[in-house]
């Protein structure tokens, strides 16, 4: 036999054995469950053997088309990390009185003992619905019997009245996916845009089917003494349009340090409706531009209606604006009426949730409710101010028109003195500074005549935090000092809404703990609750084992706890840009005295480092003192993001920075 005929062969097992593997449910192999790695991707956890998702289109003779999704997935675990993997989760919407629904759930552990496949059925027990707010609950379920080396496998069906709705369709896991089947099938009556996001560039292929409605008509005839009764059928044929993604090996979306939303860059397609044309009937145009979306939006009766109806806050308003000259001081005095009046619910949306009215006499509402209370009251002010639809972190950043990419709104004002940006849904907040949440690259300034402006959501002022310490290094490593720390803009923002309501006691518990083996004394904190102005907090403190010593010398490092230590920067590539969320700085000013009876043998060189274009710098200046060592640490990055192209120098910046602040001063004994 020929080396080429053996090859031919070779080839031909190779091809078969891949063809030949089982995709039906609940043929799952020997072969699977005793797979130990994944060869494309040594690192993951689990893998996602099969997955298909299909999404079509089922009519309903009494209530017209609904959205029906099939879902087949079958997931290997290769070990503990791999375990979440065997819970799975499906958020519902409802509304008015219409609800999506799962059926028809089998799912199944598989496990391989003493050379045979068992198999666990999912229980009842497992399964969980929660709310998760005034429109959507969550179905949950976690498979039994779960081990290193398990395969899950599972299917149901979503039912949803929502057709002009359809959920994105996800190509890309936290996991690889080895074989996936994706698709959506739409009758010729919807037509739908595909909007792509993700970093790898995937083609669906495009095909058409056949499609058909059927009517069962009741005849009935005759005369009082004898009533006929006769069924005639009638039947619509439609075309479908089907886009097909059929992908081997899709890789992981690796997550790292500093990613805005890392949804944002997972492959993925969201199919938008466009418009609507039924037989014999007018189009309906749902989502085309920009402009069709904000008019759609500013016409509601929930938004664009709530600005006008200033009658309930016409009394309070008198009393704000007495003796405010100024449009600034006017802008100012309504901000803070409102900032301290409300209360957020919790709840997002570009729509009011109870309406400004009822909101303002509660003094309660969702973030709509708020910020276009704000504007009804700085319009009657005559401070010109409008709605700046957003959509937050988490909801991801909305590329193309759609009304689905807002969940969020602010309030714009144009003033002699600048123009601002106002959130008053947070307690901490000031002009120009929104909430984390709301920090999402653009916004879009919505006007009356129903035009739009874009406008960046992205803070240009730094958020500081610097620190000063004096500190005494004792003979047996024992670090005692003085910190004064001082927070800003951001960060005193941050500052104040995670600690304004915890007692003093917990929080210098959490400080010491954040600090290995620091014990806090004498704490005080100035301008807690004055928002505008910077925290500043300071505190006595004690450290042991700060030094090691080896003969007659002693080593420590002279940054101590305040060192970075690890570069948050570890992947080799990286696709999506790096989001500071807010430009930032942080400063350290220390004063080392070091032990009586020691001196200086070597420490660290100064360094200045400075990345291209302005994006940042790093400044390291340690000098010798009559008494010990004065350090100057100053790392700032100027910019809130930084795209991925320079990601190298970032990671090369950083790994220069934590070799600098680890180095270490040698002292020797007189």
């Amino acid at each position: 036999m020929t080396k080429h005929t053996l090859l031919i062969i070779s080839l031909f097992l190779s091809v078969f054995s891949i063809t030949a593997q089982d995709y039906k449910f609940g043929k799952v192999s020997k072969e699977e469950l005793q797979e130990k790695v994944y060869s494309k991707d040594s690192s993951a956890a689990a893998v996602v053997l099969y997955r298909t998702h299909r999404t079509y289109f089922n009519y309903v003779k009494e209530t017209g088309f609904e959205v029906i999704t099939e879902i087949h997935e079958r997931i290997k675990i290769y070990n503990s990390d791999g375990f979440k993997y065997a819970t799975k989760a499906e958020n519902l919407y409802h509304s008015n009185g219409e609800s999506e629904k799962i059926y028809g759930l089998k799912a199944f552990t598989y496990n391989e003992v003493d050379g045979k496949i068992v198999k666990d059925k999912l229980k009842s027990s497992a399964e969980f619905q929660t709310e998760i707010n005034d429109y959507y609950k969550q179905e949950k379920f976690t498979m039994p019997n779960i081990k290193e080396g398990s395969v899950i496998e599972y299917e149901y069906s979503i039912a949803s009245p929502f057709y002009s709705s359809i959920d994105e369709l996800v190509l890309q896991y936290d996991i690889p996916i080895k074989k996936q089947i994706v698709s959506i099938s739409s009758p010729e009556y919807f037509v739908f845009k595909p909007n792509m996001q993700g970093y790898l560039r995937l083609t669906p292929k495009i095909s058409a089917g056949n499609g058909k409605i059927s009517f069962m008509n009741t005849n009935r005839g005759g005369d009082k003494m004898q009533v006929t009764t006769s069924y005639d059928k009638t039947e619509i044929d439609y075309l479908t349009n089907i886009s097909t993604y059929d992908l081997d090996d899709m890789p992981a979306l690796e997550d790292e340090s500093f990613v805005n939303n890392i949804n944002n860059y997972r492959s993925a397609v969201k199919y938008e409706l466009q418009y609507v044309k039924m037989p014999d009937s007018p189009i309906k145009n749902y989502t085309s531009t920009w402009e069709d979306v904000i008019s759609k939006i500013y016409q509601s009766s929930k938004f664009g209606s709530q600005l006008t109806q200033g009658n309930f806050f016409k009394d309070d308003l008198a009393i704000i604006l007495a003796n405010k000259d100024s449009a600034m001081d006017k802008t100012a005095a309504i901000f803070h009426f409102v900032q301290d009046r409300m209360n957020w619910d919790g709840y997002y949306g570009y729509y009011v949730k109870n309406g400004v009215r009822k909101a303002y006499k509660e003094q309660n509402g969702n973030i709509a409710d708020i910020n276009l209370m704000l504007i009804a009251m700085l319009n009657d002010a005559g401070i010109e101010s409008a709605p700046v639809l957003i959509s937050t972190r988490n909801n991801g950043v909305p590329l193309f028109p759609t009304r689905e990419g807002f969940n969020y709104v602010a309030a714009y004002v144009e003033l002699a003195e600048g123009n601002m940006l106002l959130d008053a849904s947070n307690k901490y907040t000031k002009p120009n500074l929104l909430p984390e949440r709301a920090i999402n690259w653009f916004g879009q300034i919505v006007k009356k005549d129903g035009t739009r402006k874009s406008i960046s959501l992205m803070p240009n002022t730094i958020s500081k935090e610097t620190v000063s310490c004096s500190l005494v290094l004792t003979e047996d490593g024992i670090l005692k000092g003085k910190q004064r720390t001082v927070y800003s803009n951001h960060l005193a923002y941050n500052h104040r809404n995670k600690f304004n309501n915890v007692s003093e006691e917990s929080y210098i518990e959490k400080l010491e703990s954040a600090t290995n083996g620091i014990e806090i004394s004498e704490y005080s904190i100035k301008n807690q609750k004055t928002i505008g102005k910077p925290v500043m907090e300071s505190y006595v403190f004690l450290m042991e084992n700060q030094a090691s010593t080896i003969g007659d010398k002693m080593y420590f490092n002279p940054l101590f706890h305040f060192a970075t230590e690890e570069n948050p920067f570890k992947l080799g590539d990286r696709y999506f840009p790096i989001d500071f969320t807010y430009p930032w700085e942080e400063k350290y000013n220390i004063s080392i005295q070091i032990p009586v009876g020691y001196t200086i043998e070597s420490f660290p060189e100064s360094v200045k480092l400075v990345l291209p274009e302005g994006i940042g710098s790093f400044l390291y200046t340690l000098k010798p003192t009559t008494t010990g060592l004065q350090l100057v640490v100053d790392i700032k990055l100027n910019n809130s993001v930084i795209p991925a192209e320079q990601y190298q120098y970032i990671k090369e910046f950083f790994n220069k920075v934590v070799q600098k602040e680890t180095e270490q001063v040698v002292l020797t004994k007189v």
